[in-house]
Order: C-alpha cells, then structure tokens, then sequence
C-alpha cells in the first residue's frame, strides 16, 4: 500500500504529579494553540499522572473519564491521539497505551518492559503483544520508555514505517534516550519518534524533554529540546522506501524468536 504523507504532532509538556483533571485542562491549552492539522497526535507517557507507582489510587479503567477525553478530543481534532494511562483492568494495573481514533479505540499496547529500578514490575503486569496500527499505508508501531533499551522487541525491519517510543525519560539518562532512538531508526531503516515530558517529577527526578524525530539514515528531524509545545512534522514515505531500496542492508539480518 502506498504511504501518504503523515503529519505528526508531538506534544511535550510538564505533567503536574498525580493530578488528572489539571494534565487534562493543560493540553486543552496546549493543543488549543496550536493550529496544526495532523493525522497522530502524540503525548507521553501517563500523561494525566507522571510516572507513579501509586496505581491504586490513580488507575482508571476502559471507559473511565482518561478514555472518554481522549475519545471526545480526538473526534474534535480529527486526530489520532496516542498515550499511555494508568488503567485497572481486571483487577491488575497495567501502563497502557491508549491509541484513539475519531471513529473510537484503535488498539492498546500494555509496556512489555517494566522499570526495575523504580518498581514498576511489582506495581504493573507486563504485556506480552506488539501493537501495530496502519495509518495512511504506513505501519506503525508504538512502545513504551524503558522497551527503548531493548532492541530485540523493536527489531521489526521492514515491517515498521514508524516506531514511537513515548516516555518519561529523565535528565540524567539522557544521552541513552538520544543515543538508543538514533540506534532504533539505524538498525531498522525506519523514522523513530521519541516524545518525552519536561519538568519535575513526584519523585524529584527532573525531565529535560529532548523528544526528537529521527529518520531512517540516524538523522534528527526535529528535536523540542526542554520547550513546553506542540510541534508539527510531517514525514515521507517516499524516501523511507528510496533508503530501503539503495541500501537493502535489512535483507541480511539475522532470524531469531523472541521467549515470553
């Protein structure tokens, strides 16, 4: 199928800690402002909370009030609209990511790699599926965070047109968030999106921002730096199959399984 242009707006902004209703009416803001017309819009990770371990009292679930503004902006905006929530389902908290059309749900992936360090592991349920939705011609495929240190999950090759990682990546990891999204689009031959959050975290942990867009070659695009905004960029699936055609590198990967 032949890719369309995609225009994708990236929204980086400071999410106030475990505070819902005020995220909420901050992006209302934001992407009231911003006058670019887009067919993904996309917000980082936990976008109404922070990165919290605190699901109990922050978990949402399917329908709750996360999902229905999703669902209501995206209709408005005519939008895709992508980020993750706290979601309880079933009684297990997952770090889900919601991907909205304005026709309704296009599919959820729950973070397959769950950060030890904070205890994310003992708070959330890993997901076990990738997530792919087609926009446009173009197969796209969205992850979580900490998933960007794992190669072997992202290795998609020609199945990808577009890898998303959303996150809250903080300062002082920054090189390997810069590094790792150059490394994803490399060894995929693929545009990456990187959207992080600025600002403060719950845990005073401080995010710097530096969501980027990388294009096949490892070349940034676009880079927001530590800017509170909604930029624009519109990628080329022309040149995306140019790269893979004049240097076919990706027909001699290695084969390999991957044990859940």
């Amino acid at each position: 199928m032949a890719k369309s242009p995609l225009t994708v707006n990236l929204v980086q902004f400071d999410i106030a800690w475990e505070q819902p209703s005020k995220n909420l009416l901050k992006l209302e803001d934001l992407l009231s402002q911003s006058d670019a017309e887009a067919e993904i819009t996309l917000l980082p990770e936990m976008f109404t909370t922070g990165f919290t371990m605190n699901a109990k009292a922050m978990a949402e679930s399917m329908d709750g009030p996360s999902i229905t503004w999703m669902q209501d902006t995206s209709r408005r905006l005519e939008t895709d609209l992508v980020g993750s929530l706290i979601i309880e389902d079933e009684g297990r908290y997952f770090n889900r990511l919601i991907w909205m059309g304005p026709e309704g749900l296009r599919g959820t992936y729950d973070k397959r790699h769950l950060f030890t360090m904070a205890g994310e592991d003992k708070v959330y349920t890993a997901g076990t599926e990738r997530l792919m939705v087609q926009k446009k011609g173009w197969n796209c495929f969205p992850f979580i965070c900490y998933d960007l240190r794992f190669p072997v999950w992202s290795r998609l090759g020609k199945k990808a047109d577009l890898l998303i990682y959303i996150a809250n990546f903080p300062e002082k990891r920054v090189n390997a968030w810069s590094q790792l999204l150059i490394a994803r689009a490399i060894e995929n031959q693929t545009y990456v999106i990187g959207l992080n959050r600025i600002g403060w975290g719950g845990e005073q942990h401080y995010y710097s921002g530096d969501s980027v867009v990388i294009d096949p070659l490892g070349n940034t695009m676009l880079d927001l730096q530590d800017n509170e905004a909604v930029e624009s960029i519109q990628l080329d699936g022309v040149s995306l199959e140019i790269i893979r055609k004049d240097m076919p590198f990706l027909d001699d990967a290695d084969r390999f399984e991957i044990q859940l």
